[in-house]
């Protein structure tokens, strides 16, 4: 899968550059041809002789270097790459990322590239924590940054937790999905998932249980197939999908936008948790309690974003895929849903506590469409993705 693409390997600055070495055999393995990049931080854990032996290739460090520079410039090198990798990926690098910044070589390539970017973060969980790095990842994701790991262990400073950079495998495979080439390459496919947040105050919403588990995965496997895949989310538990151009939003209304932006897509498929109500006028300051007296709260619709795609007279996808969350009479209401917001197919599931699916690891689905109900057995959300998208890949031809 990796035969002739060509991977511009940025190496940060931390103890996790050692893996580094191991990815580009890995890589050169696979007949990838690896271009490094070492950052002056990334020299003080690993040679340029050791990278540049394992590579086979010149290693790239400064950025106003005038033979490279007449060879081939900085907006050249990061633009003739089939992706640009970033392991480790530092706190401060991925700061450097989201700002902007462009003080040295390898955030230049990064910010004057077109091509797509995975990273793979590696620091001391307290900085993975901290909330200055998880605004950062957050805007990344959004700028359609990929990421894999980190990974929860033991790690070089005495501590435990996330913060470990993946493994050179994990990080190859992470590789292959966000160059996929297979039945969706060329198509481009809209996922929604996970909860929206409707205000009531400043701290206080109304949500359901959902994780996103289940739309994250659906993204995961269809980006598997090739297909470029647009996801849409809620502020959801589940991590987000690697190769997916991510969307963070939070309400109902915010998510119908987000949707409306994105069309046309050859597919879309909406399995987030949609709040069907929100608070009329949620307040801008905290509802205080008082002894005796219940707050009123006056409830509006919230827009239907199922049915506002599918019934489209313009422009509306291909295939439209919903998903019906029920608790009782499963099949006759998702069926009853299908026709009243004039999808084509709708993901049943029973979501009763009892069933264990709602924010679990398994699901239990039956796929509706005009050739009646398809019941399908009871699999983990990973393979009820990869089910789902071959179902759709075959639609789609």
């Amino acid at each position: 899968m990796l035969t002739d693409k060509r991977i511009l390997l940025i190496i940060g600055g931390g103890i996790a550059a050692f893996k580094s070495l191991d990815l580009i055999r890995r890589l050169r393995e696979r007949g990838a041809w690896v271009t490094p990049v070492l950052t002056k931080a990334g020299a003080e854990f690993v040679t340029p002789l050791s990278v540049s032996a394992l590579a086979g290739e010149k290693v790239y460090r400064d950025l106003f270097d005038l033979m490279d520079e007449a060879e081939m410039g900085h907006i050249q090198l990061s633009r003739s790459a089939d992706l640009i990798v970033v392991a480790p990926g530092t706190a401060d690098f991925m700061a450097k990322m989201a700002t902007g910044s462009a003080n040295d070589l390898a955030s230049t390539l990064v910010l004057a590239t077109d091509t797509p970017v995975l990273v793979a973060p590696a620091m001391n969980v307290r900085m993975w924590d901290h909330p200055a790095t998880r605004r950062n990842v957050s805007t990344l994701r959004g700028d359609g940054i990929m990421f894999v790991g980190p990974n929860e262990g033991d790690m070089a400073c005495g501590e435990y937790g996330p913060g470990r950079m993946s493994e050179p495998l994990e990080i190859v495979a992470a590789i292959e999905t966000a160059l996929a080439e297979g039945p969706l390459t060329g198509r481009r496919i809209l996922v929604t998932s996970g909860p929206t947040h409707e205000p009531i105050d400043p701290v206080r919403y109304i949500a359901n249980r959902s994780s996103g588990a289940q739309g994250t995965a659906l993204a995961r496997a269809l980006t598997s197939m090739g297909a470029d895949v647009v996801f849409v989310t809620g502020p959801a538990d589940a991590d987000r999908p690697v190769g997916a151009h991510v969307v963070e939003v939070e309400t109902a209304a915010e998510m119908l936008e987000a949707v409306q932006v994105v069309l046309p897509v050859d597919a879309a498929i909406f399995a987030a948790a949609v709040a069907d109500w929100r608070v009329a006028t949620a307040s801008d300051s905290k509802i205080k309690k008082q002894a005796g007296a219940l707050p009123s709260l006056d409830f509006a619709e919230n827009p239907d974003i199922l049915a506002t795609v599918s019934q489209m007279t313009e422009g509306r996808p291909p295939l439209v895929v919903g998903f019906a969350a029920e608790t009782d009479d499963v099949i006759a209401n998702a069926t009853a849903k299908r026709l009243r917001k004039g999808c084509d197919w709708i993901v049943a599931n029973d979501v009763r506590p009892e069933t264990g699916i709602m924010g679990g690891s398994e699901n239990t689905v039956t796929l509706i469409s005009d050739e009646g109900a398809e019941h399908w057995p009871r699999m983990g959300k990973s393979e009820v993705a990869h089910h789902l998208a071959e179902r759709i890949a075959k639609q789609l031809g």
